[in-house]
């Protein structure tokens, strides 16, 4: 039975096994902040559920003090921390290493996403992400997540296939054997769930079982999300916001990712060896916003610290 299907099930019954579904599925969900838009949140525990990992994303220009006073304050919150390590704005293996000695020494950071990063050459000796999990500078990491396109990356495949990209993420797979952190991906952003389940079972038909972390954007205004969308790379399922664009009943609505969430839950629930494991959000509409959208949502998945204690 498809999304339509279920959706015209006796309104009763859809109603209590969607909610069952969303808060199943988001549970133990993601989110990730950069300094800036961190700053502008009062309370983190008063928005995020308990346990909550957070992505510190590291952007081109951002100083590493930076990123370390983000990072300390959510760890001070409570909040296991996940900071960013973009390979192609790391000057040299001096600097990493003093990044990675900074953020264990200061925050006791022991996961990290580590990936190529949004510059189209590298500032110094890293290019991709594979040179800095091969330096050894993240052994004793206990998490470790790599970059994945369920769309592809023109970046890496200029001719729109994805043979340097799945080269790559063999190379992962192989390198999750012979280390004793958990490895898993963590996917770029996407607004159709096809192209999702798809790659999805290509891997695993590649017999790449690594836990998938699937990027979705949070609720934001049309114009914004099309804006990160074409920055950011985001492949065919770009097209869902672009046929909204041209609605003028839906343009002034804010996009929420309430139908493809449920579509890959209920694909999850029925095929439970799916890879998909934990949602992450990027929270282009304002992280308090996307918060929030869970909490209503999300039944247990989304009550903030705050709330639990209260």
């Amino acid at each position: 039975m498809g999304l339509l299907s279920f959706l015209n099930k006796p309104a009763d019954s859809t109603e209590d096994e969607t909610s069952r579904l969303l808060e199943s599925f988001l549970s133990g969900y993601s989110i990730e902040v950069i300094p800036r838009t961190a700053d502008q949140v009062v309370s983190f525990r008063d928005i995020l559920p308990k346990g909550t990992r957070v992505y510190v994303a590291h952007i081109a220009g951002t100083p590493i003090e930076d990123m370390i006073r983000t990072a300390r304050r959510l760890a001070n919150e409570g909040f296991p921390v996940m900071p960013h390590f973009p390979a192609r704005i790391v000057r040299d293996r001096a600097e990493l290493a003093e990044w990675i000695a900074q953020y264990q020494g200061e925050v006791g950071v022991t996961q990290a996403l580590l990936l190529g990063g949004g510059l189209s050459a590298p500032v110094g000796e890293f290019e991709n992400s594979m040179q800095m999990l091969e330096s050894g500078l993240f052994d004793g990491f206990t998490n470790l997540h790599v970059a994945g396109h369920p769309e592809g990356n023109r970046d890496i495949d200029p001719d729109g296939s994805d043979r340097m990209v799945m080269q790559a993420i063999k190379w992962k797979k192989a390198f999750s054997e012979r280390t004793d952190a958990s490895v898993a991906i963590t996917t770029q952003f996407c607004f159709e769930a096809a192209p999702v389940i798809a790659w999805a079972d290509r891997l695993e038909a590649e017999r790449v079982h690594l836990p998938i972390h699937i990027g979705l954007a949070g609720p934001a205004k049309i114009h914004t999300l099309i804006k990160y969308a074409v920055s950011c790379g985001v492949g065919p399922s770009m097209r869902v916001l672009q046929r909204r664009a041209k609605d003028v009943t839906k343009l002034l609505l804010p996009y929420e990712p309430t139908e493809l969430l449920i579509e890959l839950a209920i694909h999850k629930a029925r095929h439970p060896e799916f890879g998909i494991e934990q949602v992450h959000f990027f929270p282009l509409g304002g992280i308090e916003n996307n918060a929030n959208w869970v909490t209503e949502n999300g039944g247990a998945a989304g009550r903030p610290v705050s709330f639990e204690e209260g």
